[in-house]
């Protein structure tokens, strides 16, 4: 299966049962919050993601291929286990490298709002 169909499917049900064949042992990771390089410290931040936020949803808006360039662009959203539980979204975009082999070597997230934008998202209504 091709790599975008497999990004594709693992962004319709993120973050259960993701695709981690696709990803290099060494893959280097970086958002706002995180830069770690390893698979498997990748998989313990999706299973974290999975643990910990409810309702989790990924929309995916756009995908293309550039070269040895994924991008995607998105709009992550879940609820806090906070007592009022409040729906978060973040929008954003992501770069992925890939290598000759067809793996990505890097994920590189960014978004379209501020960390303390995400923040305020728990205390008051959004307006991004």
């Amino acid at each position: 299966m091709d790599i975008i169909e497999i990004l594709k499917e693992d962004y319709q049900r993120f973050p259960v049962n993701q695709t981690y064949s696709i990803y290099a042992p060494d893959v280097y990771f970086q958002d706002p919050l995180n830069k770690f390089r390893g698979v498997k410290r990748y998989k313990l931040m999706i299973k974290f993601i999975e643990t910990v936020f409810l309702n989790t949803k990924m929309d995916l808006h756009n995908i293309q291929r550039l070269g040895d360039t994924i991008k995607t662009e998105w709009t992550l959203s879940w609820n806090t286990p906070l007592p009022w539980k409040p729906r978060i979204s973040i929008p954003g975009w992501s770069e992925l490298g890939t290598n000759s082999d067809g793996l990505i070597v890097s994920h590189i997230d960014y978004w379209n709002c501020s960390r303390l934008d995400v923040v305020k998202q728990h205390f008051f209504t959004a307006k991004m």
